[in-house]
């Protein structure tokens, strides 16, 4: 590896930053491909407006690359599509129309970029590097908040809310409540919920889980359907039938 290169541009969860290429010219989209996964990137490339909409679906990308003169659903009206179902990736357009209003067209359906063909790889990839750092950052800042359902914890601000409605936990309810919903689905056993919640050293009553257990039913399930739930003989997990 040079020393001298940067660590590649990843994730919030480490794993490698997901590029979708989007034009009917293959020779153009293996090229940014190629020169995308040389960046460390997992890129995929899609021939047409309906194949790049399936890929967003399967692939989720964190950006995209799209060109807008394509037959068939063209890529102002993938744009238009994925921005009406709330879906706020980040997206170059690449276009051979240079003309202003044409730019002004594609940054006003939703955009965040523009380049126009013939251009100059590099700075595509600088431009999406730059795109990259932006989203990684919001991703970030989201990921200071987990939500089971309609219920959401704030990390940073110790704020519980569900529907609307401020939750006030004392700090072991938060961090009790904090391990259940950072796992999710997952069914955690009474020891290991001592273990990360208590720690070792505890050395209070035995049934200490299943009192905050209960405190925490009282507070949030009140509110709503049932989201903490218990396994019998196994534990506790907190999901939402949503």
């Amino acid at each position: 590896m040079n020393p001298s290169r940067p660590a590649p541009l990843t994730r919030v969860d480490g794993s490698p930053v997901r590029v979708l290429v989007v034009d009917d010219e293959a020779n153009l989209s293996d090229l940014l491909r190629m020169a995308l996964q040389n960046e460390g990137w997992d890129a995929r490339t899609a021939a047409n407006g309906q194949e790049a909409l399936n890929l967003v679906r399967e692939f989720a990308p964190d950006l995209v690359v799209l060109d807008i003169m394509m037959p068939g659903i063209d890529g102002m009206e993938v744009l238009r599509r994925l921005r009406s179902t709330g879906n706020d990736v980040p997206v170059l357009f690449l276009t051979a129309k240079d003309a202003v209003e044409d730019r002004i067209a594609g940054i006003s359906a939703g955009g965040d970029d523009y380049l126009t063909k013939p251009f100059n790889l590099e700075e595509v990839v600088v431009r999406l590097r730059g795109m990259a750092r932006r989203h990684v950052a919001a991703a970030a800042a989201a990921e200071t908040r987990l939500r089971v359902g309609d219920l959401t914890l704030d990390e940073e601000t110790y704020e519980v809310v569900r529907g609307g409605i401020p939750i006030k936990l004392t700090a072991k309810e938060f961090d009790l409540l904090r391990y259940l919903m950072q796992n999710q689905r997952r069914v955690l056993s009474r020891s290991q919920i001592l273990d990360q919640v208590w720690s070792y050293d505890f050395g209070g009553t035995s049934s200490v889980v299943e009192i905050y257990i209960s405190y925490l039913r009282k507070k949030i399930d009140s509110l709503g359907e049932a989201l903490i739930h218990t396994v019998r003989g196994v534990g506790y997990t907190i999901k939402s039938a949503e």
